[in-house]
């Protein structure tokens, strides 16, 4: 077992050990490589050499808990398929996330189970050309949650404060934060893309104390997922959670309930809004952080409509 410490700068400028190749990489066409045999054969390969790294301790954790190697290897894998084949992202503006240095991504939030967070995570890792991890700003009951909790920090994700954000903006990482919280997760279909409040603007703090852009991220396709036509809010306080949702599936069907329907999803990240600019102190101006959180805010939600807008089908 090995000591979490700080994951040093690679000579290309970015932080952590040599990334393994994702799945999607690697992965070439029958007639490239010979055929589903040889697919296999590199799977195998893969597989073998990350059991090495784990039994010699040849991987890297840093303060937060992050396990770079443990994410693309294994906690990634299983979503792949959903990502490419089941909701189908079609990725936008990933332009305007920056190869190297910090960065603050504020989307909004849907779909019962927060599947929205790990598609982004996997839009930016497996499709942007520096292939960067995403911090994920997480609630106290993720990381309250046995065996989930411990996950999510393997995974990158960590508890939603200010003093954590600027952190690891400052560190150089990309930060994700999903500011309507559990209103967004858990909110009626009748209210799908609609943006819930956002809080006290923490994230705008953390991003002006760093100097990092924020940049505003679009996403749609997840609000048919679940569609949630009611709720059983006396089980749900009772079980200690936010939300009981009932949908059209759940939970008539039981376990095949949870199973989310292939809705076509969208992930856009729109142009940053540069933070930089303001002079020090800005941060603790409560009116300034207020009317950039609402920027923030309307940006997105102008996003939403265009996307809408432009949509010809929810599955196609």
């Amino acid at each position: 077992m090995t000591d979490a410490r700080v994951i040093p700068l690679d000579p290309d400028g970015r932080r952590g050990p040599k990334r393994p190749l994702p799945l999607a990489e690697v992965a070439e066409p029958a007639q490239a490589d010979g055929g589903g045999l040889r697919r296999l054969d590199r799977a195998a390969a893969r597989s073998f050499a990350f059991l090495r790294r784990r039994l010699v301790g040849d991987y890297q954790v840093d303060d937060f808990g992050f396990d770079p190697d443990l994410t693309d290897a294994v906690l990634m894998a299983p979503f792949r398929p959903l990502y490419s084949s089941w909701f189908r992202v079609q990725t936008r503006g990933l332009e305007h996330v920056p190869d190297v240095g910090g960065a603050l991504l504020v989307s909004n939030h849907s779909g019962t189970l927060p599947l929205d967070g790990i598609m982004t995570s996997l839009a930016l890792h497996d499709h942007h050309p520096a292939h960067r991890h995403v911090r994920a700003l997480g609630a106290d009951l993720l990381f309250g949650t046995p065996f989930l909790g411990s996950l999510a920090r393997k995974s990158g994700a960590t508890l939603a404060c200010v003093p954590d954000a600027e952190r690891l903006l400052r560190d150089g990482e990309i930060v994700g934060v999903w500011p309507e919280g559990y209103k967004g997760l858990g909110k009626p279909f009748g209210e799908r893309y609609k943006l819930q409040r956002f809080g006290r603007g923490g994230f705008v703090t953390a991003a002006l104390r760093a100097g990092a852009p924020i940049i505003p991220t679009a996403i749609v396709g997840a609000e048919e997922i679940y569609p949630v036509i009611g709720n059983l809010s006396g089980v749900a306080r009772a079980l200690g959670l936010p939300y009981l949702p009932i949908t059209p599936t759940f939970p008539w069907l039981g376990p095949l309930g949870l199973i989310p329907l292939p809705s076509k999803w969208i992930i856009e990240f729109g142009k940053p809004i540069r933070t930089d600019e303001y002079p020090a102190g800005a941060a603790d101006d409560p009116m300034l952080v207020f009317d950039l959180a609402d920027q923030v805010r309307e940006a997105i939600q102008q996003a939403l409509y265009r996307l809408l807008m432009q949509r010809r089908s929810v599955f196609t």
